[in-house]
């Protein structure tokens, strides 16, 4: 007998689940929506060249490709996987903005703001708060070079998580420019860096012992492993609370010592520049000292599209690991697409990890966590009343309740049950009697309290009787 259970590293969703999606995912809207961003949808599935090459070796290996149909698929002659595959799933949701973009391009505004909360698909190993099939919700920014975009997103970030309650989160930034003057101020040639950086993107896992054994792995001398751990370790985190500085303090006086050690090297001091700006530019629209935005210099971010400041939020508190959004600019990306280099900007939000956390926190308010199908089930007393249970129906659901009606004529005792089970607050029961006087029963599943309504007060009844309890 085939498995019931949905395939490994995707779920089923029941109500319950839906509800709180559908309640993060609002308030998600609606913040971005307030910045000024639209929305956006892209097909589940992509050319493979679309995504090929866009998200480094390890992106490359997760991708979800999808056989070639029909006279296309000629496995016995194939002799690579191009030769199988030529569409692939959604990996991700930046990859097939810039390919609108590049598509659209005469269409769009010449700035455009967009969001897009889509499911995307990763051939990764499951664990907890990490599946195969899982949500981002991305805002990005096209056509601007301007500092002024990297803040925009991090506010908006940050106002999210503000709204959905979360007070222990901390907003990473670096610049991967930095990355680069870092490693050449090490004398490291470039052709090694993107391996030292896939290493150092590991350093929140596995801590600095770890990065020093992959670098030893991958051939480096100690003199050059002992270097690249000195640096880290100049600047591996602190909270503010313990150096007694205020955010914006604290970050400038961290971009000062790079300064100093970078001297006149002019990429660095660039991307000194560049992260001063959003730090000045976030302070004016956020509270940058509740939100804890913090420069990092063990920041990578995996993806190689990246191109300038990258961002990634961590929670500090409980026993959840890893990120629950980031993102970065990336100014190359679009170009890949067309002639036309444009410049691009944005941060995605994790959903499944949020709704974790939020769980295990019982962090949704009461209205979402205890919701129920409906305000009102109505009974029906026997087949020669079912016309009438659903007139009542119609008329309560006119007067904006939500209305369900038991599906059969049963025994009273059974409907009860039945509601309670679903956790209805009100039952109307409506029998012969009841039609005959014009009246309706309205048990409050509550309180146990029931009492005759006019059939054309029923509405307000309920009203009233919920907003008491």
């Amino acid at each position: 007998m085939a498995s019931t259970n949905p395939a490994r590293g995707t779920r089923d969703f029941l109500p319950a689940d839906v509800r709180k999606r559908n309640y993060v995912i609002g308030i998600i809207k609606d913040v971005y929506e307030s910045y000024g961003f639209e929305p956006l949808e892209t097909p589940a599935f992509e050319n493979l060249e679309t995504l090929t090459g866009k998200y480094g070796e390890e992106g490359g290996q997760l991708m979800f490709k999808i056989l070639k149909r029909g006279e296309k698929l000629d496995i016995s002659s194939a002799s690579n996987a191009a030769d199988l595959a030529d569409l692939a799933l959604r990996y991700d949701l930046t990859v097939p903005l810039a390919r609108v973009v590049a598509n659209n391009r005469n269409e769009l505004p010449k700035f455009f703001k967009r969001y897009q909360i889509q499911p995307v698909w990763r051939a990764d190993r499951p664990a907890r708060g990490r599946y195969r099939e899982f949500y981002q919700c991305d805002v990005d920014a096209i056509g601007s070079e301007s500092l002024v975009v990297e803040a925009e997103m991090l506010a908006a970030a940050c106002k999210v998580l503000d709204r959905l309650e979360f007070r222990d989160f901390v907003v990473k930034v670096n610049h991967r420019s930095l990355l680069a003057a870092f490693l050449s101020a090490l004398n490291i040639p470039f052709a090694n860096h993107v391996a030292i950086l896939t290493a150092l993107d590991k350093l929140d896992k596995g801590g600095m012992e770890v990065l020093i054994s992959d670098l030893e792995q991958l051939g480096y001398a100690t003199d050059v492993v002992d270097r690249v751990v000195s640096f880290l370790e100049e600047y591996e985190e602190q909270t503010f609370s313990s150096l007694q500085l205020q955010p914006r303090q604290w970050n400038l006086e961290k971009l000062d010592e790079l300064s100093r050690r970078f001297g006149d090297l002019s990429v660095a001091n660039e991307a000194i520049a560049d992260l001063r700006n959003v730090f000045l530019y976030l302070e004016e629209m956020i509270d940058a000292v509740q939100f804890n935005v913090r420069f990092d210099l063990s920041l990578v971010r995996g993806l190689s599209y990246y191109t300038g400041c990258i961002f990634e939020i961590v929670l500090t508190n409980g026993d959840f690991k890893g990120s629950i959004g980031g993102g970065g600019r990336y100014d190359g990306l679009i170009g890949m697409f067309g002639k036309e280099q444009i410049p691009a900007c944005g941060i995605s939000l994790g959903l499944e990890r949020i709704l974790v956390v939020m769980d295990e926190r019982g962090m949704f308010p009461p209205e979402i966590a205890d919701s129920t199908p409906a305000d009102v089930m109505i009974t029906i007393w026997s087949e020669e009343t079912a016309a009438e249970s659903l007139k009542l129906a119609a008329e309560l659901r006119a007067a904006g309740l939500r209305v369900t009606v038991y599906p059969e004529a049963d025994k009273l005792g059974k409907q009860i049950k039945y509601a309670d089970s679903i956790r209805v607050p009100f039952v109307c029961v409506l029998g012969e009697s009841e039609i005959g006087a014009g009246k309706v029963t309205v048990k409050n599943m509550r309180t146990g309290a029931q009492q005759s309504v006019d059939r054309g007060e029923v509405g307000k009844s309920v009203r009233v009787a919920d907003d008491s309890i």
